[in-house]
């Protein structure tokens, strides 16, 4: 089975910084990527990054340039490293992982495993 626990979220003023940690235990699938999703009261939930297996990396543009992701393959660890944060970052970050799946005629990697989320408030 496929467990993956954040961690790493708290309060903090604009401009500061957090680190996010996600620490997965069991067998996700080598050729699927992880992923970083926040939600705050009253909006969609959002796909802030992507990593794959072979480091490529991915942003939205609320975050490109702020947001940092990474992974320990070795400790099986899913990082966000959280800079310049803004008032808009404050949502609940949930740490996400793909797992291929057949769809539609297709083999896909999909978002299937998900952490319990961690809250994140910045204030001004």
């Amino acid at each position: 089975q496929v467990q993956l626990v954040e961690s790493g979220g708290g309060s903090v003023q604009t401009g500061g910084s957090l680190k996010l940690s996600c620490q997965i235990t069991g067998s996700t699938s080598s050729s699927c990527g992880m992923g970083w999703y926040r939600q705050a009261p009253g909006h969609e939930r959002e796909l802030i990054s992507n990593i794959r297996s072979d480091g490529t990396t991915i942003y939205a543009e609320s975050v490109k340039g702020r947001f940092t992701i990474s992974r320990d393959k070795a400790q099986n660890t899913l990082y966000l490293q959280m800079d310049s944060l803004e008032i808009e970052d404050t949502a609940v970050y949930t740490c996400a992982a793909e797992s291929r799946t057949f769809s539609g005629g297709y083999y896909v990697c999909e978002y299937l495993y998900w952490g319990q989320g961690t809250q994140v408030t910045v204030s001004s």
